[in-house]
């Protein structure tokens, strides 16, 4: 069966010139601002907010923590492909997941009930927070500006972020997933500016294994 990483590339060989080059250019872009450099880094706490889920009902991460250990991965949105091919492999390993005694949460910038599109188009039982405004993914240190040929780009295929967000900043997260301890430390990272890339659930369930403290 092809790897998490093997579908990407598959994906990735699919692009046509115009939308490679628009990705290649603001790739580079962000690599040249130092995206990342500035965000939640492994020791620190992940800040406590309250989010509404797909269903409409209101999350805390402090109450989710409560349970055990929590993987918070940020996404783009259920218009990315890569984005969907990464929700597949985590949907798939969270029996595994859950094994551990930890939570799954996806978190996305899409509103007005996208959402939840996304957890049924998935088959998804895991939490999927609407972050609205982007105010996680700001506090985290995950979320850029989208370039002007990326947004020129998907606007002309129909993706309007203003739309899918409730709101004009056109911010994206990039693919980052962080593993809390129960005291909401973060213990193992993953981000890329690169939205191709997307961290190998066998990773997530190495870096959740290893916490000294998801039994207690």
């Amino acid at each position: 069966m092809p790897s998490l990483r093997d579908k990407l590339e598959a994906q990735r060989r699919t692009m046509s010139d115009e939308v490679r080059h628009a990705y290649e250019v603001s790739v580079a872009e962000m690599r040249n601002a130092g995206l990342g450099a500035h965000s939640l880094a492994l020791g620190e706490r992940f800040p406590d907010m309250v989010l509404p889920n797909a269903e409409g009902d209101l999350v805390a991460i402090a109450d989710l923590l409560r349970r055990g250990p929590v993987v918070v991965t940020f996404f783009r949105g259920i218009w990315c492909p890569y984005c969907r091919i990464m929700l597949d492999a985590l949907v798939e390993a969270l029996p595994e997941i859950e094994a551990t005694g930890a939570s799954l949460v996806g978190v996305t910038p899409e509103t007005g009930g996208l959402a939840l599109r996304t957890k049924q188009n998935h088959h998804a039982s895991f939490e999927v927070l609407s972050d609205v405004d982007c105010g996680l993914g700001l506090s985290c240190g995950v979320v850029f500006r989208t370039p002007d040929i990326y947004r020129r780009l998907l606007l002309k295929y129909g993706n309007d972020l203003g739309d899918r967000h409730g709101n004009q900043a056109w911010f994206l997260p990039v693919p980052t997933v962080f593993v809390l301890d129960r005291d909401g430390i973060v213990r193992w990272r993953f981000l890329s500016v690169d939205f191709t890339e997307q961290a190998e659930p066998a990773d997530i369930l190495a870096a959740i294994r290893s916490l000294p403290d998801r039994g207690r």
